[in-house]
């Protein structure tokens, strides 16, 4: 693998180098557009990540923090939602579609956020398939979750966490200056009046 420790402008070429012991070596040629379609895609997954975080940070940590504090109440929900085999199928379809949304609209695996919005996206789309193809399935093992209620509690907890890590990361203010990698270029437009 390949790392890029440094990028070397040469006019309109940029040299990808590689730093090795104290000597650099080149590693390829690309041309300054390219870096540029690079940096503006890696830019992109960024925002992405950010604008998903912002969205999935507080509800996750919302709805585990609730169920928390209605664990009480957790036997009697669960029996009322398996009453009827229509709640599982459309809770399914659309934990399904948000699952779907997020894997087709987040694929960013760099960054711990990243990761975490990625796996949830999947782990989103496994449920809802479990929940339309196996409701009784998914109503047993919850049954059995609802009667270990220690570990049920601490996997919201830890679901809790990551939301609470997810909301920081979307919300924390971004800093308004440029890195060393990056480029500011101002544009004079000619004024109309």
């Amino acid at each position: 693998m390949t790392y890029v420790d440094r990028l070397e402008t040469f006019g309109p070429v940029v040299g990808i180098v590689h730093l090795v012991g104290s000597t650099m070596r080149p590693i390829g040629l690309m041309s300054s557009f390219r870096i540029e379609e690079v940096m503006t895609a890696i830019h992109r997954g960024q925002v992405r990540t950010r604008m998903f975080a912002r969205v999935l940070g507080p509800f996750f940590t919302i709805i585990t923090v609730v169920a928390m504090a209605r664990a009480g109440d957790m036997r009697q929900m669960l029996s009322d939602f398996t009453a009827s085999n229509v709640w599982p199928w459309v809770t399914g379809a659309f934990i399904l579609a948000g699952g779907i949304a997020i894997v087709a609209f987040h694929q960013f695996w760099r960054g711990a956020a990243a990761i975490i919005i990625s796996v949830l996206g999947w782990l989103l789309v496994v449920r809802g398939i479990l929940l339309i193809a196996f409701p009784g399935i998914f109503a047993s093992v919850a049954d059995r979750m609802i009667g270990a209620p220690v570990g049920w509690i601490a996997a919201f907890a830890v679901m809790a966490l990551i939301g609470l890590y997810l909301t920081y990361v979307g919300w924390k203010p971004q800093p308004n200056h440029l890195d060393g990698n990056q480029r500011n270029i101002d544009v004079e437009f000619p004024r109309a009046a």
